[in-house]
């Protein structure tokens, strides 16, 4: 690929502004897809193949039941939540399809980062919502107990083509979550976040080689909280964060010093570039930007990111042409005007030092 002068003295300047990691281990770039179990082998091919292409090394993979047969513009097979009907009766099928999914993406050097439940889900009344609410689940001792039985569930999934459960297959597993923004913009129970890794740590052991992180929150600051920094269960405190201020290197450093100080990693484990005209974090539709613009965006905001030294999983990389319907952040490998752009910030990100050594867990 071709880079244009512009990108590459961005790229050089990345690189500079960074020195202060002298030494330090490389960083990555990686994507999220929640609905990967549904992809059929060849939408799986092309999107891991174009994930590999850019250097990506993660891909973060939901849970959560997929009721159609298209998902952003995806044609998918259509799977059940593992607890479509009641808690604690499971339905492997998600599982038994990421198997294969994740067999395939260690052959293109990927490893999943995998989210065990979302707190769409339980907005969306699934089982645990029904059942608790949005509020009392995280509030509840019987709906922690139930819920530590799904994370016990998931872990000791014993993978129907290597015949070992998922909590020893660091080989192809580089995380695990409890739940996509868990507790997003309520502070009920600050501790529950670190009760559910304790758990994870637990069933894991402590010389797993897989890491166990959070689901991230609603933006920056809310993202990065004493309570998670201080718990001993967790390895990776995950941003997410969609506003232009919250990818300023000054305020993601500012966070980076407290992690380093607590012993922890940070990743910037969901961000993206709205395809719309709107204000980067109102997405829901607008006027169209143009590729220009978005590719200039995507450009300056994975440099601020890279140059304070964290890790970054763009919101989302899709195998298939975008349709671009509401909260529109997707890229399409290949095909989208803004592939190239995002495929060089990857590829830029794996050059660049990183405050966060994660060379164990990659491939």
């Amino acid at each position: 690929m071709k880079l244009g002068p512009t990108f590459l003295l961005t790229a050089l300047a990345c690189v500079s502004n960074i020195g202060h990691f002298a030494r330090a281990a490389n960083s990555f770039a990686g994507s999220n897809l929640y609905y990967a179990a549904g992809l059929s082998e060849s939408d799986r091919t092309t999107l891991l193949q174009g994930l590999q292409d850019a250097g990506m090394k993660v891909l973060r993979v939901w849970l959560d039941g997929q009721s159609t047969g298209s998902t952003k513009g995806t044609k998918i097979t259509s799977y059940p939540s593992l607890e479509p009907k009641e808690i604690g009766t499971y339905d492997d099928t998600v599982l038994n399809k990421l198997d294969a999914f994740m067999v395939d993406a260690k052959a293109h050097n990927i490893k999943l980062m995998i989210s065990m439940h979302s707190f769409n889900a339980l907005q969306g009344k699934d089982v645990y919502g029904s059942t608790y609410g949005t509020g009392t689940f995280y509030t509840s001792e019987k709906a922690s107990t139930q819920f530590d039985n799904r994370l016990r569930h998931v872990l000791n999934h014993n993978h129907s083509t290597l015949n070992k459960p998922w909590k020893e297959l660091s080989d192809y597993i580089f995380a695990f979550e409890a739940q996509n923004e868990a507790m997003i913009g309520q502070n009920t129970n600050p501790g529950e976040q670190c009760d559910r890794a304790s758990t994870i740590k637990t069933e894991l052991g402590n010389n797993s080689g897989i890491l166990v992180t959070t689901g991230g929150a609603s933006y920056l600051d809310e993202s990065v909280q004493s309570d998670w920094l201080s718990c001993p269960a967790l390895d990776i405190v995950a941003i997410h964060a969609y506003g232009e201020g919250d990818f300023d290197t000054s305020k993601i450093q500012s966070k980076v010093k407290q992690a380093q100080a607590a012993g922890k990693k940070l990743i910037f484990q969901e961000w993206g570039a709205c395809y719309f005209s709107t204000s980067n974090n109102n997405c829901p539709s607008g006027s169209v930007l143009d590729a220009g613009t978005r590719n200039s965006n995507i450009q300056k905001w994975t440099k601020q990111i890279t140059a304070a030294g964290v890790p970054w999983m763009y919101w989302q990389v899709i195998p298939n042409a975008d349709p671009h319907g509401g909260t529109d952040y997707e890229i399409a490998v290949n095909t989208d005007p803004s592939w190239n752009t995002l495929k060089a910030a990857s590829q830029t990100a794996l050059q660049a030092s990183s405050a966060f050594d994660f060379s164990a867990n990659l491939l």
